[in-house]
């Protein structure tokens, strides 16, 4: 029993260690490209993409200090019932509103290589931003249940926990409940991995393969750094957040499931997760770099160096266009 309990205070320091030491790096990371984006660089519908991812990551990562002191006194929960439910939906709806958006990103790179003449008349900016709203709407409202089923429980030793009550009901020992907390818990999460995981993965697949076979076609090499920052981003996503699935799938079987095998895949989502949030901006700045081209040139040409070839833009957010898409409109 020693061994156990010591096993599991080590998961929770490592993971709060984790938590710690990004939660700076990525304000810092989200702040300052928050800030190139939003005030430093021409508006397009690129940029305002990434404006909004980078707001998710940002939103995420100033809701890791809770989670940290949660962690660290082991898991008791001190910032009562309200803030249970609602830093849990913001998790939840900057989650969403990540896939969605990057979703997005690939729907609209389709677009432009499959359609540009459409593109050009219709790919504009008052369009792009209700889209955006839309997917925070839409990501606020997939994440509506844990407004209706978060709450917190006391257990032993008046320790406090933050948990999901499926049921709704204060009998938690019961065998109906618990089925009931069972059935409702496994159609959440199975909403939650088809539209936060699956179904955008295979939207994105979709359109990359189909936006391979065109410039194969058309013997066309893409290589703006766009598109190499939205390639970084989508994988960096989906292999960071798949541990979070897995680890919450794992919740459904935490009774047969080994407690060590639940604390490592909570060690390794917190990384991933962190990673992605607060780790994924820096990896921007390198991508398509050498690293000494990087550390000599300032933040804000990097960043505006990441944005401004817009590769495939049309209509009157830009006046320019490159070769390779000029090909593609042939």
């Amino acid at each position: 029993m020693l061994g156990v309990n010591t096993a599991v205070n080590t998961t929770h320091l490592a993971v709060a260690v984790l938590l710690f030491t990004t939660f700076p790096v990525g304000v810092v990371g989200n702040g300052l490209y928050l800030w190139v984006l939003g005030l430093k660089m021409r508006r397009t519908v690129t940029t305002l993409w990434f404006l909004h991812l980078v707001s998710c990551s940002l939103l995420f990562t100033l809701l890791i200090p809770f989670f940290a002191v949660y962690v660290l006194l082991g898991l008791h929960w001190v910032f009562g019932t309200a803030m249970c439910k609602l830093i849990n939906t913001c998790i939840s709806v900057a989650m969403f509103s990540s896939v969605f958006l990057l979703t997005l990103i690939s729907l609209d790179r389709y677009i432009l290589t499959h359609h540009p003449i459409w593109s050009r008349h219709h790919r504009t900016l008052p369009r792009a931003g209700k889209l955006a709203v839309g997917v925070w709407l839409a990501s606020f409202g997939l994440s509506t249940p844990y407004l209706a089923f978060r709450e917190t429980r006391v257990v032993d030793r008046g320790r406090i926990i933050c948990i999901n009550n499926y049921a709704l009901s204060g009998d938690w020992n019961g065998a109906e409940v618990q089925n009931l907390d069972r059935r409702v818990h496994l159609a959440v999460y199975m909403a939650r991995f088809l539209l936060g995981f699956l179904l955008p993965f295979c939207t994105i697949v979709g359109c990359y393969v189909r936006m391979g076979l065109k410039m194969k076609e058309k013997k066309l090499a893409w290589a703006g750094k766009p598109f190499k920052i939205m390639v970084a981003a989508v994988v960096s996503f989906f292999l960071c957040w798949l541990p979070f699935h897995l680890h919450h799938g794992l919740q459904l079987y935490k009774k047969e499931v080994p407690e060590s095998v639940t604390g490592a895949f909570l060690v390794i989502h917190t990384f991933t997760s962190c990673f992605n949030a607060c780790f994924t901006p820096i990896l921007y700045l390198f991508v398509g770099e050498k690293f000494g081209q990087v550390f000599r040139t300032s933040l804000l040409a990097l960043v505006k160096a990441a944005f401004v070839d817009d590769i495939g833009s049309s209509g009157p957010e830009y006046s320019g266009r490159h070769e390779n898409t000029k090909q593609l409109m042939a």
